[in-house]
């Protein structure tokens, strides 16, 4: 486990650095909100966007993970919305909050994809990510909109994460090679959404937003933490995945949950002090629930 948790360590320190220095220097919470914009509005989309076209998609080989990455995803979006019906639970906050149990961090994934196994788990991490964007962004927005009376349609329509990753597979579909200066320019952007993404999360820590319903909280962390590795870990099995495909499901699964959750919620008149709460939460929760996933999973397997 410790050496697991070693690889998530650089992540988690630029996590950290982006706390501190919203907290304690003049880079505070106004130079931060810049820096989530910037990061949901263009850096990501750019790196969904590129990492998407670049890697073929092979789908025979990768069927059984893509299905792995969708049955898991969706379970969360049943868990988390069948929670509405639990007696005296706060429709507002379940609204807000529900997106935090079957969202993932893409920053996070990709990074350690990158250090389990090179290119070929970006690739996957990227494959999960064209599925798995659109069904969790549905799930998220449609909650948030229902409560609120939003439509859901445009608000699909609006959102970058959604479009960049239909305009991804469309690309790469169709065989699209980007010129060389292009591939470079959005290369650049791309490998800045990771550092600054991460250091965004940590900016973003807040602690005290999870007393207004601290039962909901750990329904919903439950859900992201403990039910979806089991989840990942089991189909993984039943799927008779590959080892490195059926690592990465495990890894994905495990995942914090998705920094924009937050930007999300409050875009769209839900709760956003009590998401940020859970954010926080799921990122710390992350770095237990990742190696001990993993290692559970090196264990199932002989490793």
């Amino acid at each position: 486990m410790l050496s697991i948790a070693l690889l998530l360590l650089p992540d988690f320190l630029l996590i950290v650095t982006g706390f501190v220095l919203c907290r304690w220097t003049a880079l505070n919470r106004p130079v931060w909100n810049g820096a989530e914009r910037l990061v949901y509005w263009l850096l990501f989309p750019v790196l969904l966007f590129t990492s998407i076209v670049r890697s073929p998609l092979q789908p025979a080989a990768t069927l059984g993970l893509a299905a792995g990455g969708l049955l898991t995803v969706g379970t969360g979006v049943v868990l988390a919305t069948l929670l509405r019906a639990v007696p005296r639970v706060d429709a507002h906050l379940q609204a807000s909050g529900a997106q935090v149990a079957f969202r993932f961090n893409s920053y996070v994934a990709l990074a350690l994809a990158e250090r389990l196994g090179g290119s070929a788990s970006v690739a996957w991490v990227a494959l999960l990510i064209a599925l798995c964007v659109p069904l969790c962004n549905i799930g998220a927005v449609w909650s948030l909109a229902r409560h609120g009376g939003h439509s859901t349609g445009r608000e699909l329509l609006r959102n970058p994460l959604i479009l960049a990753t239909v305009a991804g597979l469309i690309g790469n579909l169709a065989g699209l090679k980007l010129p060389q200066v292009v591939d470079i320019t959005f290369g650049r952007i791309g490998a800045a959404a990771l550092p600054l993404g991460l250091m965004a999360v940590g900016a973003g820590l807040e602690f005290g937003g999870l007393r207004k319903a601290p039962g909901l909280a750990v329904a919903l962390l439950g859900i992201r933490h403990a039910v979806l590795p089991l989840v990942g870990l089991g189909l993984g099995v039943l799927l008779a995945l590959p080892l490195g495909q059926a690592q990465i499901l495990v890894a994905f699964a495990a995942m914090p949950t998705a920094s924009s959750c937050y930007v999300l919620a409050a875009r769209m008149g839900g709760d956003g002090v009590y998401v940020a709460g859970l954010v926080t939460a799921s990122t710390l929760l992350g770095m237990v629930s990742v190696p001990v996933a993993l290692t559970l999973f090196s264990r199932l397997h002989g490793g």
